[in-house]
């Protein structure tokens, strides 16, 4: 059969950077650190106590006071996004067949506040259980596609993807491959997280997973520098509108970029660590490059997983200079999560704006924080990995990459959008 071509034609946002699309993207290109004093508990006793929260939120801004107690942080963000890029988008529900419009969202946790609220308060109580009615709806990582699609009426596919970081790609993933198996017209996906909490920030402390460079809090997130120590913990949410092309040219609406390809694949290495060699990144970039009918030589930006870890930004530069060859050098890599940290499940789906806005204004953002002298040996710095600021170039496609823990990977083209191909 013949597939049909899938475009994004809305964008949504809420981040450490700006609670809407245009302040996020201003944020990435003037190179702001999200990474601030984590403000939501005490950390007096925590290693880490910074983290890239989002800014001047009240919940009371976007819902109704008793409408929000059935949302846990995440889904409020979910919400927010979703309906930013749903208005982005110029789509009228009343206009639309919707039972062929889906729901697709990512999260790696859920609602790990709720659940830790709700343990807290039983265990310091009297043992009696008096557990909240919204308790299981709101810890759920699926009820964020519930509530989307309840709040506009979609009937088509609705669920969640889990694969810690890479589960929003793995909702891009399937969304594109509904529509352009002929299966929906428009899928709203994405995803959201927010797990900074005191069991969030404690879990990957033990882990060390985290930086804990609590006196250089700005610049703590520094991917491909000697001194990294781990990643910035990031929450918020992105939403793309994913909408099959003659759907999207019948109803005039905006069109941002085509999606090219994905791919999946797994590390079937280890339950947190990469493959030393970038196999599974390898493999998955070598996937979404077939998938979508492309030569690497096609791409021009890169935003990398490139979380600021010891090992993770080591696998991920062998395996790009391992897909790309020669064109490595030729094309620009960066990490954004150098300013917003690492939002998990939700990282994807912003780092897919961040890929879409680079297309369409032919701007890469930067990798801030690394400094002269902090080279590491391991890392070829023959690759353009846009340091320091924003840098004007063509770009024609771009590729995202997300690999999650469990050795999950998901990574994603987008590229131009031309009418006559």
């Amino acid at each position: 059969m013949e597939l049909k071509r899938v475009v994004v034609t809305g964008l949504g946002a809420i981040t450490p950077l700006g609670n809407s699309v245009t302040d996020f993207w201003t944020g990435l290109l003037n190179g702001v650190s999200g990474s601030r004093p984590i403000s939501r508990f005490d950390t007096t006793h925590f290693k880490t106590k910074f983290a890239c929260e989002v800014k001047n939120y009240n919940s009371e801004d976007y819902f109704d006071r008793k409408e929000v107690r059935k949302y846990d942080l995440f889904a409020q963000y979910a919400i927010i996004a979703s309906k930013e890029a749903i208005s982005d988008a110029c789509l009228i529900p009343e206009q639309e067949d919707l039972d062929r419009i889906g729901v697709i969202w990512g999260a790696g946790i859920g609602g790990i506040q709720s659940f830790e609220n709700e343990v807290a308060d039983f265990a310091t109580g009297d043992g009696k259980p008096r557990f909240s009615p919204f308790f299981v709806p709101r810890m759920i990582a699926d009820l964020s596609a519930g509530h989307i699609s309840i709040m506009y009426g979609f009937r088509g596919p609705n669920y969640c993807t889990v694969s810690a970081c890479a589960s929003s790609n793995n909702a891009f993933f399937d969304a594109f491959n509904y529509i352009r198996l002929g299966k929906a017209n428009v899928i709203v996906c994405g995803g959201s997280e927010a797990a900074i909490t005191p069991c969030g920030v404690g879990g990957f402390n033990a882990m060390r997973a985290i930086s804990t460079r609590n006196d250089e809090y700005a610049t703590a997130s520094r991917p491909f520098s000697k001194s990294r120590d781990g990643f910035v913990l990031g929450e918020g949410g992105a939403c793309l509108i994913f909408e099959e092309l003659e759907h999207a040219l019948a109803r005039k609406a905006p069109i941002y970029a085509e999606v090219g390809g994905c791919g999946l694949s797994a590390d079937a290495y280890h339950i947190t660590a990469p493959h030393p060699d970038g196999l599974g990144a390898i493999k998955v970039m070598a996937n979404t490059l077939e998938d979508a009918g492309m030569q690497p030589e096609e791409i021009d930006y890169i935003n990398v997983h490139g979380t600021s870890t010891p090992l993770g930004d080591i696998a991920e530069v062998k395996a790009i200079k391992t897909i790309f060859g020669k064109h490595a050098y030729k094309l620009n890599v960066s990490s954004t999560k150098s300013m917003t940290g690492h939002l998990l499940g939700a990282a994807g789906a912003i780092e897919s704006i961040a890929c879409i806005k680079a297309i369409q204004e032919n701007i890469i953002p930067p990798t801030i924080n690394f400094a002269e002298g902090d080279e590491d040996p391991e890392i070829d710095y023959g690759i353009n990995f846009t340091f320091g600021k924003a840098c004007k170039r063509e770009v024609r496609a771009a590729l995202s990459n997300t690999f999650g823990f469990g050795g999950h990977n998901a990574s994603i083209i987008f590229r131009k959008w031309n009418r006559g191909v």
